[in-house]
């Protein structure tokens, strides 16, 4: 390797030579076309690279620097030397100026730089631009503007991409501009291009996938356990089969396992940042993620294992107060956790991460949910607005026959219908009969019996001790719930075919039975929580939406209207789904320690996932399912709500409403009519693919939209993009502000409910108070669920809204972008419709005991822990 000394001798001796060779170009007359270029270089101190920068300016002097070339969307009249088939023409080189003074930044940043073409008039309006980079490191490219293009004027072209070394392509890359295309309607020049650019989006299917490859493709959940590591690491395949199905994620192909060649081999902890995505998938070097990502590491590397290597419960919370001191001033952590911390995470981490030097380092934010009270989150009011206007607002469904049914085979299970009787809730119903409820629909329950009844006798074979749950409901007349029983279930000791045995708790306030009651709520919130983190927030979001993602980028063309639609609710995707992979729902990890199905989480995951259906994410679908809601063509949007005071449903439809009235106006400005639609054969590869790949082991139900029509094209873009956004939001945004409270959303219940007549009874009727923190999480999984709900709740500085793009000039065609800017007013209209509902003190389900306003379906935010803000995609 050269010497700086030799490179920089070089580089003086070249110069003149160099400047020669500009001057004698400078006599040729033609017609100059000036260009801006912005990109981000590769930066060095991240990268631990010194010489790329001294190398790239090397490369500039000796002629291997960075050449675009414009490509003609008109058919030229014959080949050309520098036309790559029949039909195409491209421009001479012009070379990227002023790399060589422009000195690299230490810190990551744009930077601009000028482009000279010279003009050829057989070029007439430029579709694309070929770029090769021939410098030894890569960088981001962001756009090229062009201006006074000859008949055409100012061109722009998006390109947010990274552009590696010339050597790591098969091909060289393509941008093209902003204009929009349907397959049909692509300029022929450019279709050549456009079809090349998804092939090596695709791959070949073969090899390890490398930091600089661009690949899209699929995989199975192969990749969760370790078998290296003994039996206790093992986990199923999850997608592919009939009794594990799943969605696909992005495909690695690290090699299997010598143990299990049905495995994929995991990274080490200490790479496990660099697991494999398309590189343009990759959080950015400006966003807060970048740090997101080491503090999840930071979690998984450092304080798990500290957690895990002393007894689970060595400091149990004695008192409600004692809890409170996580917020009010921080607990004591044993010394060897904290010496294992303080090794091994810089302290400007443990600054960021806990905003504490590390001598008090388990201080939390105080959570919003007893901010103003500390005590209201204990009444049954809370309790059950929660249902509707809490972290998971998406379970409760009204009740049709009494008493609640189940759906497990009985053959296999037995008995499971509910065994609560009328005469334990009918002195509870405000004077009417359990019919009369039942018709009036003032019953509502929260079921999470089925879903977990058929792993409750393995989830308990671990350190969990829980329940599978039925909570029922009455609707007063002021619009609140109120919990009037709730049944805790357990398989039969003899076998899970004699069903289940089932206890019924009724609501009290006092004495002994008061505290039951408190413990009653718990294991159904512990039921709750675990549902919500597995499915309502990883299954039905994350999972469902990665496959999505890898088919829009393989199918659908960067010109395709459908692509420019559907992009940017796919950022950052790909990147947290890869983390949570490698660190949090791997075997061992976090969410395996923190969440009460432990090693179960993920196949639990799997057999909830037989039930999901496409259109049923829709939100009027959901709600009608759920018998939360009725058609009516009368009301607003539609449907008529049952609660009529539902804080998610009454946000939620204004939302799905405005993105659909915004899909619709984007789709039939491209989409004329449904024969279009039809016709599209990049729209019919990607939802075939969508379909047989991404959700193959779903390709056989009837359900899916035959993507025939428009309106079968505009459901289901909306349902991808309400998914990706508002959906995620509500379910995501509100963790840490209610459940960072964990007596209020505990995830693991560690014994059963205390009988009359034992030790544990009287325990409970002495010491109510730490009786409860006993039985609900530990203290210091405890820690380690509040430390990674506040990282999980906090939006990045550089977020994009609902409503918002990262760049203005996205297309160039007028009537979609004033179509966007109405979306936009729309949604800031909604934003002072919440806010006025807020403030109405008649809708109590709004505010709560807790004096917490329901802000989970705000559309904006500012950076941080909000609780509000709807981004445009799962980005974290």
């Amino acid at each position: 390797m050269l010497g700086h000394q030799e490179i920089l001798g070089y580089i003086l001796d070249t110069i003149s030579g160099k400047k020669e060779l500009m001057k004698k170009c400078e006599k040729v007359q033609c017609r100059k076309v000036k260009g801006t270029v912005v990109l981000m270089k590769k930066n060095v101190l991240d990268f631990n690279d010194f010489h790329a920068s001294i190398f790239d300016r090397f490369h500039e002097l000796i002629g291997r620097d960075v050449t675009l070339q414009l490509v003609s969307s008109v058919v030229a009249e014959s080949a050309t030397e520098n036309g790559l088939q029949s039909g195409i023409r491209l421009g001479k080189p012009a070379h990227l100026e002023g790399w060589i003074p422009t000195i690299t930044p230490l810190t990551a940043g744009e930077s601009e730089y000028k482009v000279t073409f010279d003009w050829d008039e057989g070029i007439g309006v430029p579709g694309a631009f070929i770029i090769r980079n021939n410098h030894h490191s890569e960088f981001y490219l962001k756009t090229l503007t062009i201006e006074d293009v000859p008949g055409q004027g100012r061109m722009h072209f998006v390109c947010n991409s990274w552009v590696y070394p010339a050597k790591y392509y098969k091909t060289d890359r393509i941008f093209f501009t902003n204009k929009t295309y349907l397959p049909s309607e692509t300029p022929a020049p450019l279709r050549y291009y456009r079809e090349q650019e998804l092939l090596s989006l695709r791959g070949d299917g073969a090899g390890e996938l490398q930091e600089y490859d661009r690949v899209y493709d699929y995989a199975y959940y192969n990749d969760l356990g370790d078998p290296k590591k003994g039996k206790r690491y093992e986990r199923p395949v999850l997608g592919g089969s009939a009794e594990y199905p799943y969605p696909r994620r992005g495909r690695t192909s690290r090699p299997k396992t010598a143990e299990d060649p049905n495995s994929e081999s995991r990274l080490p902890i200490v790479d496990s940042l660099n697991i494999y995505v398309p590189r343009d998938e990759r959080f950015g070097h400006l966003k807060m993620s970048d740090f997101l990502a080491y503090a999840l590491k930071s979690i998984a590397q450092v304080i798990q294992p500290a957690l895990e290597a002393i007894d689970s419960t060595p400091n149990e919370f004695d008192s409600f107060e004692d809890v409170l001191k996580l917020y009010e001033g921080g607990i004591d952590l044993p010394e060897p956790i904290l010496d294992d911390i303080r090794k091994n995470v810089p302290l400007e981490m443990l600054k960021e991460i806990f905003r504490t030097d590390g001598e008090n380092l388990l201080k939390f934010p105080m959570p919003q949910v007893i901010k103003e009270d500390k005590s209201a989150w204990r009444t049954d009011e809370e309790f059950a607005r929660e249902m509707l206007a809490g972290l998971n607002p998406v379970i409760i469904r009204r009740l049709g026959e009494f008493p609640p049914t189940s759906k497990l085979n009985p053959e296999l299970y037995g008995n499971q219908h509910s065994t609560i009787t009328k005469s334990d809730i009918e002195n509870n119903l405000d004077g009417l009969t359990v019919d009369e409820a039942v018709e009036k629909n003032k019953l509502f329950i929260l079921d999470h019996h089925d879903a977990l009844m058929t792993y409750i006798r393995r989830i308990n074979t671990t350190s969990t001790r829980t329940y599978a749950s039925r909570t029922i409901l009455f609707l007063k007349d002021d619009g609140t719930l109120k919990p009037v029983a709730i049944e805790l279930s357990l398989p039969h000791p003899d076998g899970d075919q004699y069903g289940a045995v089932s206890k019924v708790y009724k609501p009290s306030e006092h004495g002994v039975e008061g505290s039951i009651w408190q413990l009653a709520k718990a294991y159904v919130a512990v039921n709750d929580s675990g549902y919500h983190q597995l499915i309502s927030h990883w299954l039905n979001t994350h999972a469902a939406i990665e496959p999505f993602v890898i088919a829009t980028n393989r199918q659908l063309s960067v010109l395709h209207p459908i692509y420019k639609l559907l992009h940017p609710h796919f950022r950052d995707t790909m990147n947290i789904n890869a983390f949570a992979r490698q660190i949090l729902i791997n075997a061992g990890g976090v969410l395996e320690s923190t969440v009460f199905p432990a090693k179960y989480a993920m196949e639990m995951s799997s057999a909830i996932y037989k039930s999901w259906s496409f259109p049923e994410q829709a939100l009027p679908e959901d709600l009608k399912k759920r018998g939360m809601a009725v058609e009516d063509p009368n009301s607003l949007h539609g449907l008529r709500l049952l609660v009529e005071d539902y804080p998610y449903a009454v946000d939620g439809l204004e939302i799905w409403s405005s993105i659909k009235k915004w899909v619709a106006d984007y789709c039939y400005y491209y989409y004329k009519s449904d024969k279009i639609v039809r016709e599209d054969s990049e729209l019919q590869s990607w939802w075939k693919e969508l379909r047989e790949e991404g959700h193959g082991d779903k390709k056989d139900e009837p359900w899916w939209p035959k993507m025939q029509t428009r309106e079968e094209l505009i459901e289901s873009c909306t349902i991808m993009i309400w998914v990706a956004s508002a959906l995620h939001a509500a379910v995501n945004f509100g963790q840490y502000p209610y459940a960072g409270y964990l007596p209020n959303r505990p995830t693991i219940s560690r014994r059963f409910m205390p009988e009359e007549g034992t030790p544990e009874y009287d325990e409970l009727a002495s010491n109510p108070e730490k009786f409860f923190l006993k039985t609900i999480t530990a203290q210091l999984q405890t820690v380690l669920g509040i430390s990674l709900i506040e990282i999980l709740s906090r939006h990045s500085t550089d977020e994009v809204y609902l409503g918002q793009r990262d760049t203005l000039e996205w297309t160039s065609d007028e009537a979609p972008l004033q179509a966007f800017e109405e979306f936009g007013k729309k949604l800031d209209e909604i934003e002072k419709r919440i806010i006025a509902r807020n403030n109405d003190k008649k809708l109590k389900n709004r505010f709560g005991p807790v004096k917490m306003p329901y802000t989970l379906l705000f559309p904006t935010s500012e950076g941080g822990l909000t609780g509000k803000g709807i981004p445009n995609s799962v980005s974290i």
